[in-house]
């Protein structure tokens, strides 16, 4: 005999939600309305009947209300938390009751309000769509990130690099010792030439591809994340930016729902996507930059971001106004947005495709790698398979529900305890994380389990670049051109993304500051006068292809957009003036 539901038949509000029921439980639990079956239970009287839901045990054990609620819900898979907690966790019980009596007073209100936000065909949520989407737009962000360290690897930190890897790995086992391992986590350690590390890189793609077909996904996910944290350890100046890390935080959490959807896994992801647009947001705010604070930001920051794309060119030109709205813009959707991702289904799919056409636009006017797209892919998880079946093929994703493991559920909580640690660091309510807290966030940081985000904190409001020249004679100066950064005034902005320059990224930071601050920019201008081909390979053109020059130096300008006028007449996507020198004239004889 299954226990079964007695429900008030005239009310449509319950009717939505017993339906739902109905969806989760299966045959286990039977439905009635009070209207049929109330005289089987005459000491139950309609009075009753109308004010709460009851729910009957097959052994004749009652319950009526919250607890009623929670006593169907145990009969379906994976739901019995909720009567666990009603049962032992204080207080919950009393606040679980409380509200259902103010939701049951007020059911015509919440009739509409479920219609509204959830919709009048309520079903169960699943994620096998949702999952195998998130899995496959992850698995191409990989390939893509290990795809573009190819060409720019031995350039970087190969042993004729900029930075070499090895020299690095020898100065850190210098300081730490055996404490090397723990503090920096690479395979290089077991070797840092040229060749294990392309062989990284290509292991990489191959394991990309491996999780895109659905093959073996759990071990493709965790070999993916450690060959991207090897190179990440290794990558110095050249491998510290956001989306770097993002990718690996992301590519961590997906570990929990590689096998299959998991609950705990899903939280994790929607806790990362919500961190990583709200810190975007808050940064600008914390930061007391003035342009942020006067929406003025955007006046500057199509031509001042790191690499613009053609149409940043034209967004630049727009009037002020919408400029200042546009501003406004940003600071809805990265401080109000993010908390719609924990609202009922249709308020979290508006706020995700909010966000995903949010990460379009910022791709439109600037190339940022792979970093909007890995965002996009984030987005996936808020969606369910109800919503993807407008979009995608009904049969994807068909593997059954997974019940989440103790260790996952560990795992992820631990997860998304540190978040929110962070989080509460960030904004200043949580000045310092006790101990032993602070040594696992440690460690969660090194190894970019929960990492940091937020980018132009501080608008820059000029663009100041740098011109790197060489010399036979110490008179005549040729320029060394880079193949996306702005040099030439007449080469328009170039598309980029997802491909990252490094190098380009790199010229963009070194001349906000100085090259004392970036001691990278010495050794790149060693090995110019070294002439080394992995480090020329780099660029586009080497103006001394015979051999090299004698002397070299760089000199810093400042660019800035040219306007219509001026390009119809000159052509000049940029006007530049210079500001001097930024790195004296050196030989190595």
């Amino acid at each position: 005999m299954n226990p079964i539901l007695i429900y008030d038949g005239h009310c449509g509000f319950c009717a939505i939600w017993v339906n739902y029921g109905r969806l989760l439980t299966g045959d286990r639990v039977n439905y009635a309305p009070s209207q049929e079956v109330d005289h089987h239970y005459p000491e139950i009287s309609p009075e009753e009947f109308k004010r709460s839901v009851w729910f009957i045990e097959a052994d004749g054990t009652r319950a009526s209300g919250a607890e009623a609620v929670f006593r169907l819900m145990a009969h379906a898979p994976g739901e019995g938390w909720r009567l666990w907690m009603y049962r032992h966790l204080p207080g919950f019980a009393f606040t679980s009751e409380a509200a259902y009596r103010f939701v049951a007073g007020h059911r015509s209100f919440f009739y509409w309000v479920t219609r509204i936000f959830w919709g009048a065909d309520l079903e169960p949520a699943s994620y096998r769509m949702s999952r195998w989407l998130f899995l496959r737009g992850l698995a191409l962000v990989y390939f893509l990130a290990f795809l573009i360290l190819i060409p720019q690897i031995s350039g970087l930190i190969g042993e004729n690099g900029i930075l070499p890897a090895h020299e690095y790995l020898q100065t850190i086992h210098s300081e730490f010792g055996g404490l090397s391992y723990r503090f920096f986590p690479t395979l290089a350690w077991l070797n840092s030439s040229d060749a294990f590390l392309l062989a990284v890189c290509w292991a990489g793609c191959a394991l990309s591809v491996a999780l895109l077909l659905g093959f073996l996904p759990l071990p493709a996910a965790i070999g993916l994340y450690l060959l991207y944290l090897s190179i990440d350890t290794v990558g110095q100046a050249f491998l510290s930016f956001q989306w770097d890390a993002l990718l690996l935080e992301t590519g961590f959490a997906a570990i929990l729902v590689a096998r299959r959807p998991s609950d705990i896994g899903r939280w994790v992801l929607r806790f990362l996507v919500f961190r990583l647009m709200l810190e975007s947001g808050l940064v600008k705010i914390l930061s007391g930059d003035a342009a942020w604070r006067s929406l003025t930001a955007l006046n500057f920051h199509y031509e001042t971001q790191p690499l613009p794309t053609p149409l940043a060119w034209y967004a630049h030109q727009l009037p002020r106004t919408f400029q200042k709205m546009s501003v406004a813009g940003v600071f809805f959707v990265e401080l109000a947005v993010p908390f719609l991702f924990f609202l009922p289904r249709r308020l979290r799919i508006i706020g995700a495709w909010v966000t995903i056409l949010f990460q379009l636009l910022i791709a439109a006017t600037g190339n940022y790698t792979f970093f909007n797209l890995l965002t996009i892919v984030l987005c996936v998880p808020l969606f369910d398979d109800r919503h993807l079946r407008r979009f995608l093929p009904a049969g994807l994703g068909r593997s059954g529900e997974l019940k989440n493991g103790r260790v996952a559920i560990a795992l992820g909580a631990v997860v998304i305890f540190i978040g929110l640690l962070q989080l509460l660091t960030m904004v200043g309510l949580l000045r310092t994380v006790p101990e032993p807290g602070a040594s696992v966030v440690e460690q969660a940081e090194i190894f970019h389990i929960v990492s940091r985000y937020g980018l132009f904190a501080v608008m820059t409001t000029s663009r100041p670049e740098i011109v790197i020249e060489g010399s036979n004679d110490g008179q005549d100066w040729k320029t060394y051109e880079f193949k996306f950064k702005p040099g030439d005034v007449t080469q328009p902005p170039r598309w980029t993304a997802p491909y990252q320059p490094r190098l380009d990224w790199q010229m963009w930071f070194a001349a906000l500051s100085n090259y004392q601050s970036n001691p990278w920019f010495s050794q790149l201008m060693l090995r110019l006068l070294q002439g080394s081909p992995e480090v020329l390979g780099l660029l586009a053109t080497n103006p001394f292809p015979g051999k090299p020059p004698r002397f070299i130096r760089a000199v810093v300008y400042d660019y800035h957009f040219s306007d219509f006028a001026t390009r119809r007449s000159t052509g000049a996507w940029w006007t530049r003036r210079e500001l001097g020198a930024y790195f004296p004239a050196v030989s190595l004889r």
